[in-house]
């Protein structure tokens, strides 16, 4: 069993991620600001508060961990401003993995981020820019940033989320000429992750995650 450091553990993709994890029976240590609020509970569970953006509070967390799950996100509101998150927090955590020796890294960035987004449908391009373009081109950065380092990385981009449970029928696009964004529900990403952990097929791919396709 692995020792995951999950940024971003306390909603989301990060939040299912630190659930899945912890039934698969790894040791999870919970990386975020409101990390001490967290309802989840168990023995393999260490709340960690720290910042994304604070490199002491991230080199400090990646002490003793084997794999890294990078689980960012930003409010709503904050869509339409400069967006530095993505980039600005993969700046501190790649050279501090570097040199702390932790080699695997499983990062969310989105379908439509790097070379994804040529695969954008014509109908979607333009609502798509609208609304999450400065996301995505900081999560462009982020991804360039992370195929410059040298550890073993994997780029997992879903579709458009959803809530409810894990159903395990999620498809995993491997080849460019296949990718196109669809349904996913966050519990289905937080699946493929901790699927992935400690599972080597993966490393130095970029792959999109939907379970549906949508229709346009």
């Amino acid at each position: 069993m692995a020792h995951i450091l999950v940024i971003g553990a306390s909603q989301g993709i990060g939040l299912e991620t630190v659930k899945a994890a912890l039934s698969a029976g790894h040791r999870v240590r919970a990386f975020a600001r409101s990390a001490n609020r967290m309802e989840q509970s168990a023995p393999n569970l260490e709340r960690f508060p720290g910042d994304a953006l604070n490199r002491h509070d991230v080199e400090v967390a990646l002490d003793g961990v084997d794999v890294v799950v990078q689980a960012l996100g930003v409010p709503a509101r904050d869509l339409l401003g400069s967006v530095r998150l993505f980039s600005d927090a993969t700046g501190i955590l790649v050279p501090a993995m570097e040199k702390a020796g932790v080699r695997r890294l499983l990062a969310v960035t989105g379908f439509g981020a790097g070379d994804s987004r040529d695969a954008i449908s014509p109908l979607q391009r333009l609502p798509f820019r609208l609304v999450f373009g400065r996301a995505y081109d900081d999560k462009d950065a982020q991804e360039m940033r992370i195929r410059r380092s040298t550890l073993d990385w994997t780029l997992v981009r879903p579709g458009v989320l959803t809530g409810g449970q894990a159903t395990g029928r999620y498809r995993v696009l491997e080849d460019p000429a296949s990718w196109r964004n669809g349904l996913i529900a966050r519990a289905d990403v937080a699946h493929f992750i901790v699927e992935h952990v400690e599972d080597a097929r993966q490393i130095g791919k970029a792959v999109v995650l939907i379970e549906r396709a949508l229709p346009f």
